[in-house]
Order: structure tokens, then C-alpha cells, then sequence
């Protein structure tokens, strides 16, 4: 069911714009969920996809949505490394946000 929002709240505590950009906010985050989107990916993968981004930030990111339970991680046990990343059933449902910014900077900004 959806809270439908009639009168704007104050941005307090209890905002919930201000706890979406909590988990949303950050410089990298939507890129990272737009390139992850429905599929799987691999850190080099995501490293090549999000140009600009360093290495530490991209593992910073990364730890953060795994952290707010954005982005599932699986590591398989071989040599190198193989880990993969994708979407949270919550990850997912970020999706139509990321979505409607893509639309606005190609219909606005591009």
C-alpha cells in the first residue's frame, strides 16, 4: 500500500525523502544501481561501466549498498577472486527512480 502524501511533511527525522537520500544520496550510488540494474556484474566490470569513479570509492559503494541491503555480493572461493554483484529484491525496487533520472537527462541535459 502506498502512503499517499497530501501536505509536505517537515525534512525531519521521519522525512522520507531525506531517508531515501540517506540510502540514495550518494555521488555514486544510483550510477552503480543504473549499471548493475537487472542483471549481474563483476567489480572490474562495474569499475569500466562507472567512468571517473576510483577504485577505493567503488569499494566503499559497494560495501554501503551491500551494507543497506541494495546489492547482493557472492564470492566465489577460487583463485583469482571471482565476485559478482546484483540487485537486492530492495535493490530492484530503485530501479524505476533510477529510471525516471535517466529519462530527465536525456530529455533535458543530453
Amino acid at each position: 500500500m502506498e502512503k499517499n502524501l497530501k501536505t509536505n511533511p517537515p525534512c525531519d527525522d521521519s522525512c522520507p525523502v531525506r531517508a531515501s537520500l540517506t540510502l540514495l544520496g550518494g555521488k555514486w550510488t544510483l550510477m552503480i544501481l543504473f549499471q548493475i540494474n537487472e542483471g549481474v556484474m563483476r567489480y572490474g566490470e562495474l569499475k569500466r561501466a562507472v567512468t571517473g569513479i576510483s577504485e577505493k570509492m567503488l569499494i566503499q559503494e559497494l560495501n554501503m549498498l551491500v551494507e543497506n541491503k541494495l546489492v547482493s555480493k557472492k564470492v566465489y572461493p577460487e583463485i583469482p577472486p571471482k565476485v559478482e554483484y546484483r540487485l537486492t529484491e530492495l535493490g530492484l525496487k530503485t530501479l524505476p527512480i533510477v529510471d525516471q533520472l535517466a529519462q530527465f537527462g536525456l530529455q533535458n541535459l543530453v
